[in-house]
């Protein structure tokens, strides 16, 4: 190899070196200057870790709350989260609540904390460190405490408590709360209205087989499954309908926009346009359909049209139909021509070239595009019913805003990513159906 050459490759070595090293260069600095422009060491240091350990808390627990009203002759209850429609009679009240002689409750915590709610009014807090009275007045609370540990929140109208495990004391004038976590979704299956609420998993089994029914007029079975259907907490039945108004509002914008966009696929697809100008129009109609995000489509169309399911498919369908466009007619400019000329050879028309030599071609690709949207769009419409007011999406952001139902929250996800799951195993099966046969 002569001179120049090898400082022509001696050379071509050296920029190959050096844009080895740039390009990771410039992706390190890109991602200081995006460090520095969000500010990520002030968005660590103002993270509040404990309200993130509390919310994850409340996706696989509940807390039970037990309220004195202080005002009116000290009335005590307790409720799964306050819920009037989950408040326990006084016999079934959790074992770990303990009825007094004089009206009140001693009411045991997690790691050998209590609070003793006497029946004059008086708030003893019991722990490994000591015990203290808190007394509601008429303005006020009275407190002595003269070195409060640090989970303690005191003033001359509150005192707070944050204890072990989540578990709280608010003591005010005019109302005492005790919180304390349990393990699982409360009353998932029955209510406290039910019967078969108070009953263990080997007594629910006995009365499902026992001929001795406790609702005369329908069968154990019908019976458990009527309550677990109608469950005044978790609303299954609602549930229900409401998934079934998201999944039939993404079969009804995904194969509605599916329907409108083949034939006009035809017109964008350069091997069937009558004309290149024609063609163009088409395509930047479909350009602008699917520029406009589903969510955009629904904020207009909800002003129009009003919220509800139909709306939140309309909009999907008009995204959709822009994203089908432009996907079948790349799919129709890709066919096999031999089959149309030999139909054409004929003297077939232009509807049975389409429906003999064309179709048969792209159909694999339409059904395997109308199903994976179809599951997409399955997760879209959450959202979008969020909006429109309908489906799943409805129930999932009214738990959220209640902000003490996200085991409600966790179970609609749950709801969602299994429908997700299963309309991706069927749309396989029926694509391996269609497809192969």
């Amino acid at each position: 190899m002569s001179m120049p050459e090898l400082a022509a490759a001696h050379g071509a070595m050296g920029r190959r070196r050096l844009i080895s090293l740039a390009v990771p260069g410039l992706m390190l600095a890109y991602l200081l200057y995006v460090a520095l422009a969000f500010d990520l060491a002030g968005l660590a240091g103002r993270a509040r870790w404990d309200n993130g350990r509390l919310l994850l808390q409340d996706f696989w627990s509940y807390k039970i709350h037990v309220t004195r009203d202080n005002r009116a002759g000290g009335a005590i209850s307790a409720s799964v989260e306050g819920m009037r429609n989950a408040t326990f009679t006084p016999e079934r009240e959790p074992e770990w609540i303990n009825p007094r002689a004089d009206g009140g409750r001693e009411i045991a915590l997690p790691q050998d904390h209590a609070v003793t709610l006497a029946g004059e009014g008086a708030v003893t807090l019991t722990t490994p460190e000591g015990r203290y009275e808190i007394r509601p007045t008429a303005t006020g609370i009275e407190v002595e405490i003269p070195d409060p540990p640090e989970n303690f929140s005191i003033s001359d109208k509150l005192f707070a408590a944050d204890l072990p495990e989540g578990a709280r004391l608010t003591v005010t004038r005019s109302r005492t709360e005790i919180f304390r976590r349990q393990t699982g979704w409360e009353l998932f299956f029955f209510d406290l209205s039910s019967p078969f609420s108070a009953m263990s998993w080997s007594e629910l089994a006995r009365h499902a087989l026992s001929a001795d029914r406790i609702r005369p007029e329908q069968s154990n079975i019908a019976a458990m499954a009527q309550d677990f259907w109608a469950n005044s907490v978790w609303h299954h039945g609602d549930v229900a309908w409401a998934m079934f108004e998201t999944v039939l509002m993404a079969f009804l914008g995904t194969f509605g926009a599916g329907l409108i966009s083949l034939p006009i696929a035809f017109m964008a697809a350069q091997n069937f346009a009558p004309s290149r100008g024609l063609r163009q129009v088409f395509r930047r109609f479909f350009d602008f359909l699917r520029g406009v995000d589903a969510l955009i489509w629904t904020i207009v169309l909800s002003r129009a049209f009003g919220p509800g399911p139909m709306t939140g498919s309309l909009a999907i369908l008009l995204t959709e139909t822009g994203t089908f466009g432009k996907l079948f007619s790349e799919a129709l400019e890709n066919i096999d021509e031999k089959p149309v000329e030999g139909l054409r050879s004929t003297g077939a028309g232009s509807l049975s070239r389409a429906r003999w030599a064309v179709i048969p071609q792209v159909a694999p690709v339409i059904l395997s595009q109308l199903l994976y949207y179809l599951e997409s769009n399955t997760r879209s419409a959450t959202i979008i019913g969020a909006i429109t007011g309908g489906g799943i999406g409805l129930m999932l952001v009214q738990a959220m805003q209640t902000q003490k139902d996200w085991e409600h929250v966790t179970y609609y996800i749950v709801l969602i990513v299994l429908t997700v799951i299963f309309m991706d195993w069927l749309s396989g099966r029926i694509r391996a159906r269609l497809i192969k046969g």
